[in-house]
């Protein structure tokens, strides 16, 4: 009797405000570990948002419409609970410096505790280290393109600037 095969669903949170090629870079990287991967766009009251929860997250489908390994949600609430929802064992999480480190370890510790979810960490490239969604939306505030730093989803209307997220 072979043993019945578990799909590996991982859990992808965060605010993606703006999603940009460095969470592009975790989502096709982490498709080579995971048969499916659920971008879920956390709604944070103690963060400001630039763009609205819903536009991010038609965006972000935008981008990964040509994907159908992923599925995109926003969610309010604990991580953990989304994930059991999504039947995911697995929570994805990129990791740029120390600090995200520190934070991401004590995160992963608290989830399995709770939860039994693993996290699964994967190191930011280093050419796209420096890259973060607080850089990018500065650099849009301030009439900078940003083009480079955000995957092409096709041009949105947004507060007088002509960007591509």
């Amino acid at each position: 009797m072979t043993p019945k095969y578990r799909e590996r669903i991982a859990l992808y949170p965060g605010t993606f405000d703006p999603f940009t090629i460095g969470h592009m870079s975790i989502i096709e990287r982490g498709l080579e570990l995971f048969d499916r991967i659920i971008i879920a766009v956390g709604i944070n009251d103690s963060k400001r948002s630039y763009r609205p929860t819903a536009e991010r997250v038609e965006q972000i489908k935008n981008i990964m419409a040509d994907e159908p390994r992923v599925e995109v949600t926003s969610y309010d609430g604990l991580t953990v609970d989304v994930a059991k929802d999504f039947g995911a064992h697995f929570i994805l999480r990129g990791v740029r410096t120390v600090a995200d480190y520190e934070y991401e370890r004590n995160l992963a510790y608290a989830n399995r505790s709770i939860s039994g979810i693993e996290t699964v960490l994967l190191y930011t490239l280093p050419e796209l280290q420096y890259i973060s969604s607080t850089m990018v939306r500065d650099l849009d505030r301030c009439g900078y393109d940003i083009s480079r730093f955000v995957p092409k989803s096709g041009p949105t209307e947004h507060s007088g600037t002509n960007t591509h997220y």
